[in-house]
């Protein structure tokens, strides 16, 4: 069974099934997808490997940087260039045009962050980014002490400078925004919920009440998110991907064949899901169309 249906729309949304093309394998743990819809190719992380990786139809899996950094979250800004988070650096960095690396985060209040994880850049600019301690753990990162009592959700501001949004995560992991960007929504890996916040002119949060749950059976739990051109949000957990209404009903889920870490849409439609899951990387085909992306 591919789609668990829980809500009548979840066809109009998905489909009824969906059939898993494999384009990528023989990972350690893929991470991070990332389209560039004028390049019409993605980007993904295989995080233990320490290697950024590219995966075109005319080219199939070739390397795009190696070392990484263990490079988790990937994102476009607004004048098309790589935004990344680093495990083994607990760095947020962007690559120039030139191919320089410029950090645009790595400590707050004197203190090296714990391994920022996943980012989304909003219209202005400004970049918003979860701060789990996962990439302080064997395997997906490099083991080290941390240095802050506390996991959080920060903004780095379209000029530069780091401010903190949210303390009281037990592991923040995924984020999104709403279409107009009057809402941030953040998932908690932990406590197996979404929270959604409201973003004031100044972009800081208030609120932050629970969203959603991710319930179900299978493993996994909230990480990667995103909201597709009709306003469903897509999150990672148990047992796939969970599909919820701007509403918050959990339509159904994509039972995914592997571990479902992340996923973003592309091809030139924009109905192609991308999903990083384990060991391999799949493509899938759905109803409603993602979000574009900043390059063109």
């Amino acid at each position: 069974m591919s789609i668990e249906i829980r809500d009548p729309r979840m066809t109009a949304v998905v489909g009824a099934a969906v059939r898993f093309e494999k384009i990528a394998g023989d990972c350690l743990f893929t991470e991070g997808p990332l389209w560039h819809p004028g390049g019409r190719y993605l980007l993904f992380s295989d995080m233990p490997g320490d290697h950024l990786r590219r995966w075109s139809e005319a080219e199939g899996v070739t390397t795009f940087r190696r070392p990484c950094n263990k490079s988790n979250g990937l994102a476009w800004d607004r004048e098309g260039r790589l935004v990344v988070c680093e495990h083994a650096t607990s760095r947020v960095t962007r690559t120039e045009r030139d191919g320089t690396i410029t950090v645009l985060a790595s400590h707050y209040d004197g203190r090296e962050l714990n391994s920022p994880n996943d980012l989304v850049v909003k219209r202005d600019g400004a970049v918003y980014f979860s701060d789990p301690t996962y990439g302080r753990a064997e395997y997906y990162g490099v083991p080290r002490p941390t240095e802050l009592d506390f996991r959080g959700v920060y903004r780095i501001g379209p000029a530069g400078g780091i401010t903190l949004l949210a303390d009281d995560f037990g592991q923040p992991n995924g984020l999104c925004f709403s279409a107009d960007e009057r809402r941030l929504f953040v998932n908690d890996t932990e406590r197996q919920h979404i929270r959604v916040f409201d973003v004031r002119p100044d972009g800081t949060l208030e609120g932050g009440a629970v969203w959603a749950a991710t319930t179900g059976e299978g493993a996994g739990a909230p990480d990667g998110m995103k909201i597709d051109s009709a306003g469903n949000l897509y999150c990672c957990g148990p047992g796939g991907i969970h599909v919820f209404a701007p509403d918050g009903t959990c339509l159904g889920v994509v039972r995914v064949p592997e571990y479902a870490a992340n996923f973003c849409w592309g091809d030139p439609d924009w109905k192609s899901l991308f999903v990083t899951a384990a060991t391999s990387v799949y493509r899938i085909r759905v109803q409603v169309p993602g979000t574009p992306q900043y390059p063109g």
